[in-house]
């Protein structure tokens, strides 16, 4: 994969996706998100490939926001599908892929980048991460899904108040209001989510995905999250893996998914 904005490293069953505008300090232009959206879609049918990483070059910034020079001159027509377009293209598309997806936040990730970093399934953060929403300071609010996704991770009290003041959060804050998983150092940073998106690769990839359906349908307006998992659960009982999965269970040995 050959991409202006954003590198892709392929090891085994895990794709590590590094955001690439270190001049900018990683931040999301349209270009970028197109790339984003064209690589995650490109991996996900990628029978090889059972994890995504998602971070930034460089240790200073994850995604240190949107590149507000694009949309500086937009009327409001325009701030409308900026947002609409975003989230259909990328956000939406992460947050609802069929194979994991991990954000590594090295150093800041602010607006759009922390919208990004939510999307994924889980975070994990270096030890100098900085995360917050400071759209308001610029007479604007979140707009890639931070007024819907923060609230979920942190609360809906704790999210009015980063919002509202445009706070900087940390690595540690952010740990204990649920928002990142774990801290580490930032040269550990990415062996770490490697570690993590090994065990996970060992595992059945239909049955992960299946969970994530099931997962997210209790955060969808209208729908009965439980009754998702009812019908996940017995999909799974047709797949191979499933097969594998129990009979390696029975002749006690490891399965081969």
């Amino acid at each position: 994969m050959n991409f202006e904005n954003i590198l892709v490293d392929l090891t085994d069953h895990i794709a590590a996706i590094i955001i690439n505008r270190p001049k900018k300090l990683n931040a999301l232009n349209r270009d970028t998100i197109s790339e984003l959206s064209k690589a995650i879609s490109q991996l996900e049918v990628d029978e090889n490939i059972r994890v995504i990483i998602i971070t930034g070059s460089g240790t200073k910034a994850f995604v240190a926001g949107a590149d507000i020079s694009e949309f500086a001159d937009f009327d409001v027509a325009q701030g409308e599908l900026l947002a609409k377009k975003g989230q259909e293209t990328l956000f939406d598309l992460v947050e609802s892929l069929s194979i994991p997806v991990i954000a590594a936040v090295n150093g800041f990730a602010l607006g759009g980048g922390l919208e990004l970093a939510m999307a994924c399934h889980f975070r994990v953060a270096s030890a100098n991460a900085k995360m917050g929403l400071p759209e308001v300071s610029l007479g604007v609010i979140p707009g890639y899904g931070g007024t819907q996704r923060l609230p979920q991770l942190v609360g809906k009290g704790k999210a009015m108040e980063m919002i509202m003041t445009a706070g900087m959060m940390d690595a540690d804050e952010a740990k204990k209001y649920g928002l990142v998983n774990h801290v580490v150092d930032i040269e550990t940073l990415l062996p770490f989510c490697k570690e993590i998106a090994e065990k996970i690769s060992r595992n059945s990839s239909t049955a992960i995905s299946a969970a994530i359906k099931a997962v997210n349908a209790n955060f969808e307006d209208g729908v009965n999250g439980f009754e998702v998992e009812v019908k996940e659960f017995g999909n799974c009982f047709g797949t191979e893996d499933f097969i594998e999965g129990t009979t390696a269970f029975l002749e006690k040995r490891k399965p081969n998914f």
